[in-house]
């Protein structure tokens, strides 16, 4: 099935698509914020940019959307249309996510991912932060 859209309207579409700020990674850093963890957002000088850096615990958090990361979740199934561009993309992109983790450990960071596919209901979301808030503590807990 062709694309309905014009290449300059595709263009146009794809460029509202955010990825800062998600409503994801907000709910994230407010839970975090609210359990009185201090972050810095979007680590530009760190592979992959981190969306939350904890310099004091030395532990990074990634807020990975399920399509553009391609969770196994149902929200990260790969289009019918034009498949095989998809799967490459989707490949890339997931390479390029174990490359920078691999680089941030290497640099002694800990590297922690919460998917977006968790935060979608009340209950996996409540679990999700929970588990999130319990690794961060256990990272203050052992800081000398």
């Amino acid at each position: 099935m062709p694309d309905k859209l014009s290449p300059s309207e595709r263009s146009i579409r794809m460029s509202l698509i955010r990825s800062k700020d998600t409503k994801p990674e907000l709910v994230v850093r407010k839970a975090v914020w609210a359990a009185g963890f201090r972050y810095r957002l979007h680590g530009k000088g760190l592979p992959g940019k981190p969306d939350l850096v904890f310099p004091a615990l030395r532990t990074i958090v990634f807020i990975h959307g399920c399509y553009w990361h391609a969770h196994t979740c149902q929200k990260g199934r790969i289009p019918g249309h034009n498949s095989r561009f998809w799967r490459e993309k989707f490949a890339a992109n997931q390479a390029r996510d174990r490359r920078n983790a691999q680089r941030l450990r290497r640099y002694g960071w800990s590297v922690l991912t919460v998917w977006e596919c968790s935060l979608s209901t009340a209950k996996s979301r409540d679990k999700s932060v929970r588990n999130l808030l319990n690794a961060l503590a256990l990272r203050r807990a052992s800081k000398p």
